[in-house]
């Protein structure tokens, strides 16, 4: 491999490390667990790069390249977890094999089935099969009282819509982050479906971070157009963060996920 090529290489796979951390975390859930197993993946590639010489993209090569790493380790979670993390793992125990990993890939990564299998190293088939296993096993496994912090009217009643088809009870919706902290107050949820930017230029992260001081453990979802400017690496990062405009199936995925396997860690 030429200086050239693997300096744009380099830039390519740096470029892609935000998403390749998020799904980590939501893997792991937990910030720290997940960006463990996210540098140990570029540290194998320091070494050995021939993953991306199999004529996949990339991005498929990189999450290939994690799942070696993933699958090698045995465990989602380290022993010294504690919290919503601790707690997951009797779930966990009870899921199939590589459910939850098919369903992030396709519904938060957005890759393909084909893809999927390369990444995972399985056909099509078996992950068309895991996928629908995973829909079965994960999606309907908890419910729960969700708030909607969202300043779009529309975008507020679609995520009602989602949410309640899924049998969660919906505590209110907030447009504004002084709201939302009052609404959580009234009326705590079990989990916070939140956008960045709000109505009156507040913070939903802001609004997230006064109601977890109050609350403590919580899963959250972030919803924003930006996810990289959640996924910097330079200060703490929720686990779920959902790139808009975002599908059903998305939405549908991260709340299963995060209503028993989330990172309630704050953003600064």
């Amino acid at each position: 491999m030429s200086d050239d090529h693997s300096t744009m290489l380099s830039v390519k796979v740096a470029s892609l490390l935000p998403y390749l951390r998020r799904y980590a975390r939501a893997l792991t859930g937990n910030q720290q667990s997940g960006d463990m197993y996210a540098a140990a993946t570029l540290e194998a590639l320091l070494s050995d790069r021939g993953v991306f010489e199999m004529g996949q993209s990339e991005k498929c090569s990189l999450f290939r390249a994690f799942h070696v790493i993933w699958s090698s380790a045995g465990a989602p979670v380290g022993e010294s977890e504690t919290g919503l993390a601790e707690r997951a793992q009797q779930h966990l125990a009870r899921l199939t094999p590589n459910t939850r990993e098919v369903l992030l890939l396709n519904t938060i990564e957005e890759f393909s089935v084909a893809e999927i299998g390369f990444i995972i190293d399985e056909t099509p088939e078996e992950v068309e099969k895991l996928l629908n296993i995973a829909t079965k096993e994960m999606v309907d496994s908890v419910s729960g009282r969700i708030m909607i912090i969202e300043d779009e009217t529309i975008i507020a009643l679609d995520l009602q819509d989602i949410v309640a088809e899924m049998g969660h009870q919906i505590t209110g919706v907030a447009r504004i982050a002084s709201d939302a902290v009052e609404l959580a107050k009234k009326d705590q949820p079990d989990l916070i479906l939140s956008d960045i930017q709000l109505a009156d230029g507040s913070s939903g992260i802001d609004a997230v971070n006064d109601i977890l001081k109050t609350t403590g453990d919580m899963p959250v979802i972030f919803i924003t157009a930006f996810p990289e400017r959640l996924l910097t690496g330079e200060r703490p990062e929720p686990a779920f963060v959902i790139t808009k405009p975002y599908t059903e199936q998305q939405v549908r995925s991260a709340v299963s996920q995060a209503m028993f396997f989330a990172s309630s860690e704050a953003v600064a």
